[in-house]
């Protein structure tokens, strides 16, 4: 139910664009998550039923996540990125309202895209 597109490999201070086109039903609650390799996988942004935002630390300011109703299709846009932003991305959904950042509460994910920055 959830497709993913972008991503790719930049140099530091470059830019992506993650989509994720929605079929089915899923809430508006969704996000972005993140998964390097030996690590766990984290919370990058969320979006809520009312546009709500939150972020991780390590991306406010660079990161911004967004939402086309009429296209069914979240955005992560991606800006200054850093080598330790490399990692596989992935969309996430919950089937109701609210979204924990809990990797556990997720009810449907993407494929996943690999994004990797080099400095």
């Amino acid at each position: 139910q959830l497709v993913q597109s972008g991503g790719g490999s930049v140099q530091a201070g470059g830019s992506l664009r993650l989509s994720c086109a929605v079929s089915g039903y899923v809430s508006n609650c969704m996000g972005w998550f993140r998964q390097a390799p030996g690590k766990e996988r984290e919370e990058v942004a969320t979006i809520n039923t009312i546009g709500f935002t939150t972020y991780a630390d390590s991306v406010k300011g660079r990161f911004t996540i967004s939402k086309d109703n009429a296209k069914d299709t979240l955005y992560l846009e991606m800006n200054n990125l850093k080598p330790e932003d490399t990692a596989m991305y992935y969309c996430a959904a919950v089937r109701l309202c609210p979204m924990s950042s809990s990797p556990k509460s997720i009810d449907y994910w993407g494929q996943g895209t690999q994004v990797t920055v080099s400095s």
